[in-house]
């Protein structure tokens, strides 16, 4: 096979090419820049592009496939070539499908806990000696790589709900057919491309009408928008798993977890992420693991990369990060910490930092997002929004839009700097959440300057 990627070093994109690099297949691939650590990952794999920049003459009649990024435009040179010539062209969901034909396909979909639950998934699987291949948006212990593609039987994907491509503007999730999915939440985002909530759950409804006859859809039954949306789309030809919170307990900040009898300890906590454990228990049953085998591996799972993740901790402090900016995201990593550490202050500090979290009109759904937060910070950067074309953004209207008595909002980074000074974090957890930098903060060396 031959295969050439345009926007070969996409996060996803190049990970991909590597994969498929590894087993066997001629790779090629361009792009206009490529980063770290996509750019040293291509280096190593000997896949680098000899230059930046789009090169047509690369498209040549005898590619097998060739695979085209987000960041690819639609007028891009070496996509006209390639339809000219009548080449297969793919979306990168589009290609993973056609990779996994005859596999037996699980993909987890929803709004929130998406890369959570596959990592869950994947380290039960690995665990437990599994042969299976993978597609998950986040670096994972254990894992080399984002994307794995063999002759496995199996694939377990991340379904994001972003379009696929700048030709394919459909949800990447609408590609892979599953025969087992999950449904983790529906909680409207990414309202750029989805600008109404109607549209947003269109979305999902086409997701699920595309699981495969006989398949199981596992949904989060706590979820009343999702709830009634299963509710009012049955389909006969498929089984219904609906979940929710399994029994557990808390006892001095550790949390175990029962179920079907079985009982385990775990080092994650939060209603969400016993929720994703359950969902991932159920999928994991559909290739013949029981409860006991799922809890006893899931002992030693950690969590995936910047969900609620451990920068630094001492006796009476813990500093966490987290990926969270959309509402509902933000509201469960906020109660999971307060709930596992009822008698500590919580220190919020949320980046704004999307499209969706920086747009005023968006401010209100953020509304009960901080309720369990003791003292908290919204902080966004101008630069972010001069890079996003946005309009400013009225401190007034996100404390309006949060309705947190007390909430502190900041757009410099020297003032958020002397605000993190100024506290008293005794006996207290630092939830960092944000899917931007804090405009270049270093949030690692602050998290082991107030632990040590």
């Amino acid at each position: 096979m031959r295969v050439h990627f345009i926007s070969i070093g996409g996060s996803v994109m190049h990970q991909l090419a590597i994969a498929l690099s590894k087993k066997g297949y001629q790779v090629s691939g361009t792009d206009d820049e490529i980063f770290e650590p996509a750019a040293g990952n291509l280096v190593l794999a000997g896949l680098m592009p000899d230059k930046m920049g789009w090169q047509p003459a690369l498209i040549t009649k005898d590619l097998d496939a060739v695979i085209l990024g987000m960041h690819a435009k639609d007028d891009n040179p070496e996509l006209l070539k390639a339809k000219e010539l009548g080449l297969a062209i793919y979306s990168f969901p589009e290609y993973i499908f056609q990779e996994s034909k005859q596999k037996k396909r699980i993909v987890v979909g929803g709004s929130h806990g998406k890369t959570t639950t596959t990592s869950m998934i994947m380290h039960a699987l690995q665990a437990l000696h599994q042969d299976f291949d993978y597609l998950v948006g986040a670096k994972l212990a254990g894992f080399e790589q984002s994307v794995n593609i063999t002759d496995a039987p199996v694939i377990v994907c991340e379904g994001d709900e972003y379009p696929a491509s700048a030709i394919e503007k459909k949800p990447k999730f609408h590609f892979l057919y599953p025969h087992v999915a999950i449904l983790t939440g529906i909680a409207w985002d990414h309202i750029n491309v989805f600008p109404t909530f109607e549209f947003y759950l269109e979305q999902f409804v086409i997701f699920i009408n595309r699981i495969e006859a006989g398949g199981l859809l596992i949904y989060n039954a706590e979820d009343e928008v999702l709830n009634k949306l299963v509710q009012e789309h049955l389909r006969a030809d498929i089984r219904y798993q609906p979940y929710g919170v399994p029994e557990h307990t808390i006892n001095n900040g550790v949390t175990s977890v029962t179920i079907e009898g079985a009982t385990g300890i775990l080092n994650v906590f939060g209603n969400h992420n016993l929720m994703n454990l359950l969902a991932a228990c159920y999928a994991c049953a559909e290739l013949g693991i029981n409860a006991a085998d799922f809890l006893r591996v899931m002992n030693n799972f950690t969590g995936a990369s910047k969900r609620l993740e451990l920068l630094a901790s001492n006796e009476h402090i813990n500093v966490y990060r987290d990926f969270a900016h959309a509402p509902s995201k933000v509201k469960a990593t906020v109660e999971a910490v307060k709930q596992q550490y009822p008698g500590r202050k919580l220190f919020a500090i949320l980046e704004l930092h999307t499209f969706s979290s920086l747009n005023e009109a968006f401010m209100q759904q953020y509304k009960g997002a901080f309720d369990k937060v003791d003292k908290g910070v919204v902080f966004y950067s101008k630069h972010a929004l001069e890079l996003k074309r946005m309009p400013d953004l009225p401190a007034d209207k996100v404390l309006e839009g949060f309705a947190k008595d007390g909430l502190v909002v900041i757009n410099e980074r020297a003032a958020l700097e002397l605000w993190l000074k100024e506290q008293n974090f005794t006996n207290s957890n630092i939830l960092l959440m944000s899917s931007g930098n804090y405009d270049g903060i270093d949030i690692f060396s602050f998290a082991k300057e107030i632990t040590q």
